[in-house]
């Protein structure tokens, strides 16, 4: 959505690469903080539920396109793992970060194909969100199935855990589309 605009503008490469580097390190800066103001604010349980970092990664996805949203996805949970583990506590923990790393990668990879179908038509937003949401979570369930002899989490244990975040999907899949297409009207605003 956003290389639509650039391109349309005639931005130069430099400004193009410029402008998506700064969005995307705010974007996994996001995602670093906002886990740990919602698991200070309502505990362990919070991040379960309402999947803060998943947030952050939908729109970069939507936003950046496929590659740059597929860099959010994998580095969102690399720089909240090892920033917090100078704390002495890891989030998310060592066990679950190759899981959850590939987890948003599918997340942002699918959201950001349709990011020029979302340039088009904002409204696209909602299954782009949907779609990514269903892949990145049946991802990480198959892959806790191919692995869990060396790995401590179950199908049964990561299938609680999904049942226990449709609230944080459901209200991402409403709020992600409508940041998006606020984002793509005010792109479209300033362009007039």
């Amino acid at each position: 959505m956003l290389e639509n605009v650039m391109t349309r503008r005639n931005c130069s490469v430099k400004v193009k690469l410029t402008v998506k580097s700064l969005l995307s390190a705010g974007l996994v800066a996001l995602a670093a903080v906002l886990p740990q103001l919602v698991h200070m604010t309502l505990g362990a349980s919070g991040g379960i539920t309402w999947l803060p970092m998943y947030l952050p990664v939908l729109i970069g996805g939507c936003i950046l396109g496929m590659r740059w949203g597929l860099g959010i996805g994998i580095a969102s949970p690399v720089v909240s793992f090892l920033i917090t583990l100078a704390f002495g506590d890891p989030m998310p923990v060592a066990a679950r970060l190759p899981f959850m790393t590939v987890e948003l990668a599918v997340f942002a990879a699918i959201s950001g194909l349709f990011s020029k179908r979302i340039a088009q038509n904002g409204w696209m937003a909602f299954p782009a969100v949907l779609l990514a949401a269903v892949s990145g979570r049946a991802t990480f369930m198959l892959l806790v199935a191919i692995f869990q002899a060396v790995t401590p989490f179950t199908p049964a244990m990561i299938w609680a855990q999904i049942q226990t975040g449709f609230a944080g999907l459901l209200l991402q899949a409403v709020v992600v589309p409508f940041i998006v297409m606020g984002i793509k009207y005010l792109l479209d605003k300033s362009e007039k």
